[in-house]
């Protein structure tokens, strides 16, 4: 077993067969990592994640327990867009549409709390579903957060890279029904006005804001998630 996400499915898939029961201390993260065959801090990462959804409840020198009664939350995790494509049996490609260093828009300063006019990345990807637009992608990104040189997202999209390198502390996330527009339109093959789901994110760093990002998802599609 490896990742951490393995180690989260595995954890809570013993909660729910009542291997650990409400208030049981589990193993310790050392013990857990000798059994799984992985490094202590993934499973901490796992552990994290179950304390966060309100699953597990830590204290320091006092172990790890499962939650009496556990406080239902609901989460989301940033989603790779090409897995999600995977996950539905479809082959996933991208093809980046623009890419350029402009002055902030205003209202977005305002959102990321960052200087007006302040020297942005945009990027616009088309995610692509066994070669039929998914997802047109539409982001702002703080320079800042990349690495020297940086990538041109050409062969792994923005927003791949950006679940794999960069790690967020804090973020907002909007969801709405809205006409295509006539950018939209063109890029989703769809009518001009077209009912779209879309997606608004913005996350930031302890110190500084990372990116927004606008999804703008083809006709028909459908959000799941886990309770």
């Amino acid at each position: 077993m490896s990742g951490w996400e393995a180690i989260r499915a595995e954890v809570l898939s013993r909660i729910r067969r009542r291997d650990w029961p409400p208030g049981a201390l589990i193993p310790n993260e050392e013990a857990l990592a000798q059994e799984f065959g992985v490094a202590r801090a993934t499973v901490n990462r796992a552990l994290s994640e179950l304390a966060r959804a309100g699953v597990l409840e830590r204290r320091r020198k006092a172990g790890t327990r499962v939650t009496a009664l556990p406080v239902r939350k609901a989460t989301l995790d940033i989603p790779v867009i090409r897995a999600e494509v995977e996950a539905r049996s479809q082959r996933h490609a991208h093809r980046l549409l623009a890419r350029a260093r402009q002055p902030l828009p205003p209202a977005l300063a305002a959102r990321l709390g960052a200087p007006a006019g302040a020297d942005y990345l945009f990027l616009q990807t088309l995610h692509l579903a066994d070669g039929r637009p998914h997802v047109l992608e539409t982001r702002w990104l703080n320079p800042a957060v990349l690495p020297d040189p940086a990538p041109d997202f050409a062969t792994l999209s923005i927003n791949e890279w950006l679940v794999a390198h960069v790690g967020f502390a804090t973020g907002d996330i909007a969801f709405s029904a809205e006409p295509a527009s006539v950018e939209d339109a063109a890029a989703l093959g769809c009518a001009a006005g077209a009912a779209l789901f879309i997606t608004e994110r913005t996350t930031f760093t302890d110190v500084a804001p990372i990116t927004f990002v606008r999804l703008a998802h083809a006709p028909g599609y459908r959000l799941q998630t886990l309770l």
